[in-house]
């Protein structure tokens, strides 16, 4: 994929193409679709990040209770997007045993508990005890604290998953 693609492409291509590099939130590509054409790929990441930083507090929940809980329940039922399946996969978290997996559901529930939506973490650069190991940390957090480190582990995942879409074709400022 291409940049000079990307910038052709019309309104229902481009959610079809980009509407999911923020996990469930195809409204996010919706607005940034308008901002077209993109000079190059780092062009439309920061598109994206700039519509997020600027939602208030109550849209960046929002961003994050769009997030299955890491090895929860959809990951059981099978019903995790495929990115996220592959992205949960390879941090480890399909291979759980049955202490690991008791143990971050306990963890998953409190989070939510305490923060009132999932915890978000880029799997892709993690692995399971990275991931036990945040979980533990980032409990201890201030709900804004832990919001705002939500939203940078979005902005992660969104960079990866863009990455991916245009094929290993650098998404960093040229």
């Amino acid at each position: 994929m291409n940049i000079t693609k990307v910038n052709s492409f019309s309104y229902e291509e481009f959610i079809e193409v980009f509407g999911n590099v923020i996990e469930k939130c195809p409204i996010i590509c919706a607005a940034v679709w308008s901002q077209q054409p993109f000079s190059n790929p780092f062009d439309l990441e920061v598109a994206i990040q700039e519509f997020i930083d600027n939602l208030p507090t109550s849209g960046k929940e929002g961003i994050l209770r769009c997030h299955p809980d890491l090895a929860g329940g959809e990951a059981l039922r099978c019903q995790l997007t495929t990115e996220s399946q592959k992205e949960q996969s390879g941090a480890g978290l399909t291979l759980l045993d049955g202490t690991e997996k008791f143990r971050i559901d306990q963890l998953n529930t409190q989070y939510k508990e305490k923060f009132g939506f999932p915890f978000v973490i880029c799997a892709r650069m993690s692995d399971k005890n990275k991931i036990f190991q945040q979980l533990n940390e980032r409990l201890l957090n201030d709900p804004m604290a832990e919001l705002r480190t939500g939203i940078e582990e979005v902005k992660k995942i969104c960079h990866l998953r863009l990455h991916d879409i245009f094929s290993g074709s650098p998404v960093t400022k040229p």
